[in-house]
């Protein structure tokens, strides 16, 4: 893959404040979080013209290769309103700028008058990755003779470190991503181009990629469960069936686990990062690799919505999770564990119960968690929240046999616990 956007250097910035860890009493209703006042950074470099620049019907598009390129009233407005909003982005890319190269299409109409910024990013990817070894098995041979079969390189649309969103989800920015990411896929010269991750809400949006070669496929969903009980108590009794509440039965009767809410975690990051890798290691499905540098500018940069939940055995971290609460929904992004400890303490489900405990005491409405373990979240009675991937290949001759071949190596197919939801129908 022509590496069009070199990898971008990180860049270092002083910060006032050290992280306040803040005692989170059992007693949830009279929690408080203190917020430290943080330095904002300042720009890191001025902005820069773009890297490239190409007409597309109705407008004109820019390339920029990192956020602090691109002018400071434009980027402050990206994804406004959004959890991952513009600061999420720019921690994303420029903390895992050495496994992806990011870039930035800044489109403008014809008059200037309407903008819209999509992030995107160039990445080599085995579209193998996450399917059953008896999948890989079936691809064995040809790649002894061929070991880089199907490992394609791909211009993404969305987000490194998530779900993807639209900036604008307009007709006119739509038409003009769509022949965007045509234009800049042959500069690139990447084989694939994809849209990462996106929520079902976007498929009326993006229903105009099916007439420019695109297919839909269903992405590993995320999970996700509406507040529709006062206490965790009524939801333990009346919702969940006989074995799960049998569970949370064991895990109050064994020696109560401290927990912690924070906002800043910089003095403890290399921890955080260390129970990150070890639940990053264990799972089957591996995509971005996240630094101690994202976690401590998460909490930095994003205060007013970033929450990192800690847990401690014997004075021990055992467990952590980052959130973002927005808009009465408590997005769950990352978790870690200590496996020497957190297996025989069963802390997965103390996380499962503190959580929804301290959501209800804020008077969150919703939990919206990620992809993977399944079967958890099965008998906790979440339903699936679906992401969609939508992509194409680049050569209409290879187009075809490409979308065909999408629909066997979804992951999805492969996966028999996610056709047990209740709303899996809407994959």
């Amino acid at each position: 893959m022509n590496q069009l956007l070199p990898y971008q250097e990180r860049y270092s910035v002083n910060r006032a404040g050290a992280a306040e860890l803040i005692e989170a009493d059992r007693n949830f209703t009279t929690e408080t979080l203190i917020q430290p006042e943080l330095e904002r950074r300042s720009a890191v470099s001025r902005p820069r013209p773009p890297v490239l620049e190409f007409n597309v019907t109705g407008g004109r598009v820019g390339v920029y290769r990192t956020s602090a390129d691109i002018p400071s009233e434009i980027w402050r407005r990206v994804l406004s309103g959004h959890s991952k909003d513009h600061r999420y982005y720019a921690i994303s890319a420029e903390t895992l700028a050495g496994q992806f190269d990011h870039a930035y299409l800044v489109m403008r109409d014809i008059v200037g008058a309407r903008l819209a910024v999509q992030p995107v990013f160039l990445v080599k990817q085995d579209i193998l990755d996450g399917l059953p070894a008896r999948v890989h098995a079936l691809f064995a041979s040809p790649r002894r003779f061929f070991p880089s079969w199907l490992r394609m390189g791909m211009l993404v649309a969305g987000c490194s470190a998530g779900d993807g969103a639209l900036d604008c989800r307009e007709r006119w920015a739509v038409e003009m991503l769509i022949e965007a990411l045509v234009a800049f896929a042959r500069q690139s010269g990447v084989s694939v181009i994809l849209l990462k991750d996106f929520p079902s809400l976007y498929r009326d949006d993006l229903k105009a990629l099916n007439a420019h070669g695109y297919r839909r496929i269903p992405s590993m969903p995320g999970c996700v469960i509406d507040f529709n009980f006062r206490t965790f108590e009524e939801y333990r009794s009346k919702i969940l069936g006989r074995n799960m509440r049998h569970k949370f039965n064991k895990i109050a009767r064994m020696p109560p686990v401290s927990m912690q809410v924070v906002s800043d975690i910089t003095p403890i990051a290399t921890e955080i990062h260390a129970l990150y890798m070890q639940t990053h290691q264990r799972s089957k499905m591996r995509f971005e690799c996240l630094t101690p540098e994202f976690f401590t500018r998460i909490g930095q940069e994003m205060p007013e919505c970033a929450r990192f939940f800690l847990w401690r055995v014997d004075s021990r971290l055992a467990a952590f999770a980052l959130c973002l609460v927005h808009d009465g929904t408590m997005h769950h992004l990352n978790i870690g564990f200590d496996y020497a400890v957190s297996l025989d303490q069963r802390l997965y489900y103390t996380t499962v119960k503190d959580l929804f405990e301290w959501c209800l005491a804020q008077g969150l409405k919703r939990y919206n968690t990620g992809q993977l373990n399944y079967h958890p979240k099965l008998h906790l009675r979440m339903k699936l929240s679906p992401l969609d991937l939508y992509s194409r290949h680049t050569s209409a001759l290879i187009n075809p046999l490409y979308k065909l071949a999408l629909g066997f190596l979804q992951p999805v197919r492969h996966d028999p616990l996610i056709r047990q939801f209740p709303n899996a129908t809407e994959l």
